[in-house]
């Protein structure tokens, strides 16, 4: 049973879902267990975040020390500020981006044009991310396809993560199968595959070995930054493929998110489109595309921004933590030592006490009209989103900056969703998109209203 329904019954914002699993929405006790001195430590389940089978990365390091090691290393290049280029770089796949679809995608009349935009929107952050990061990027865009298959890899990998990530008995033994030398070459990816994940890990492995050795290649990017501020060989073939996994799938879930909420409430994408005519208008957009200080100055934007990730988060995983020798008072019940306790992420951010009584619709508004103690407290809750602590997500910088810049760019209209519910306008990009039902509210009462396909 999930903490949603627990919660509505009274029972507490803390739920058992295993037999040393716990789980919890309350965001005080998510902070707590990830701040500074907390002395919380991450569980077996980042044992399974570990990309590489053989290599930690700052995504699945379970030693505390040896985690805020490798943070220190990686802060300066995820922050862009080591990166001379780095706005500059996510302009040029943005632009790439708006091409695609004006070149192959604009339907007239009947001649209608159907786009997978969720799909192009993962192009979009695989090549940005591969290009941030070591200078290559993937060509996703340009040739519109899955060039080195990593999305079909991906999609077949994780399932069997997942599965693995909940059932502690089940990692375990893939564990005593990875150790067993005869077993381990046979069920485990190698950087020598031609095939499935190990294909990533060679790539990584190949895109690392040219910046070490008597002829290094030195570049202005995120690996580089790595590097200098004293990565090692080993530790980049791990960094890599994180960036690689961590910044492209993420990043596109948001985007859609936020895409996918706009066209299904005319209301909202109403408004948004009216802020970014007026500041056109006013010369508050630059050509040919808008700054990240320029959307960060655009109060509704940054309100769906919010609204999309807080209503569909990137990342749902259970991120459990361990309480520490002598246990923990959660909920006001004595929890254990040893006891995993994880994130309940759909249920945290649609937290009626924090997010109001129409916490599951997408209502932008909700982001301008709170108080200022109301705000405080919906803005440390959707922290969340991008974890917190120690623990924060270090790419939240390109993140936010791919979301702003592709949410006024890519402008959506005249979308094919159960009915013809928007109207041109000049910026629009004429796209099709299949929508999944989805949960939006009226234009006036914001009452939830199912909308299904046709």
């Amino acid at each position: 049973m999930s903490v949603n329904r627990l919660t509505s019954r009274n029972i507490g914002s803390v739920a058992r879902i295993g037999p040393n699993d716990l789980m919890t929405n309350d965001p005080d006790i998510l902070r707590r267990m990830s701040s500074a001195r907390s002395k919380y430590g991450r569980s077996h389940w980042y044992e399974v975040a570990k990309l590489n089978p053989y290599l930690h990365s700052v995504g699945s390091e379970p030693d505390e020390k040896r985690h805020q090691e490798l943070r220190t290393k990686l802060s300066a290049g995820y922050s862009g500020k080591e990166i001379p280029d780095f706005e500059g770089i996510v302009d040029k796949h943005v632009l790439e981006l708006v091409d695609l679809i004006e070149r192959k995608y604009i339907s007239d009349g009947t001649d209608i044009r159907p786009c997978d935009v969720a799909r192009k929107i993962q192009y979009f952050t695989l090549d940005t991310i591969t290009d941030i990061a070591f200078g290559e990027p993937f060509g996703d865009v340009p040739a519109d396809e899955d060039v080195h298959r990593y999305i079909q890899t991906i999609e077949d990998m994780f399932p069997l993560m997942f599965i693995l990530q909940g059932i502690p008995g089940a990692l375990k033994v893939m564990q005593a199968m990875q150790r067993n030398a005869w077993l381990s070459p046979l069920i485990m990816p190698s950087h020598t595959d031609r095939a499935g994940f190990g294909t990533m890990m060679g790539l990584a492995k190949r895109i690392v070995a040219e910046r070490f050795g008597p002829n290094k290649k030195e570049k202005p990017d995120q690996l580089g930054s790595f590097i200098r501020h004293g990565l090692t060989q080993e530790e980049a073939e791990g960094e890599t493929l994180l960036q690689i996994t961590a910044g492209s799938d993420t990043t596109a879930g948001g985007i859609r998110s936020t895409i996918m909420h706009l066209i299904t409430q005319p209301t909202a994408f109403n408004r948004l489109r009216q802020e970014i005519s007026e500041a056109e208008k006013n010369n508050r957009i630059s050509k040919p595309i808008i700054s990240n200080a320029e959307a960060r100055a655009l109060p509704y934007l940054q309100a769906c921004i919010k609204e999309g990730l807080r209503l569909l988060p990137p990342v749902t995983s259970l991120l459990s933590k361990k309480v520490p020798p002598g246990g923990d008072i959660l909920d006001g019940k004595f929890v254990p030592e040893g006891t995993d306790v994880g994130y309940c992420a759909w249920s945290v951010h649609r937290n009626k006490a924090v997010f109001g009584e129409d916490a599951e619709c997408f209502r932008p508004q909700r982001w301008l009209e709170a108080s200022p103690e109301q705000l405080v407290r919906m803005d440390q809750t959707a922290e969340l989103i991008f974890g917190y602590g120690r623990y924060g997500c270090l790419g939240r910088v390109l993140a936010l900056t791919e979301l702003n810049k592709v949410i006024v760019e890519v402008s959506l209209d005249d979308l094919l969703v159960a009915q013809r519910l928007l109207r041109p306008t000049n910026r629009a990009r004429h796209i099709f998109a299949a929508v999944s039902p989805v949960r939006f509210c009226d234009n006036k009462s914001y009452t939830p209203v199912e909308l299904q396909d046709d």
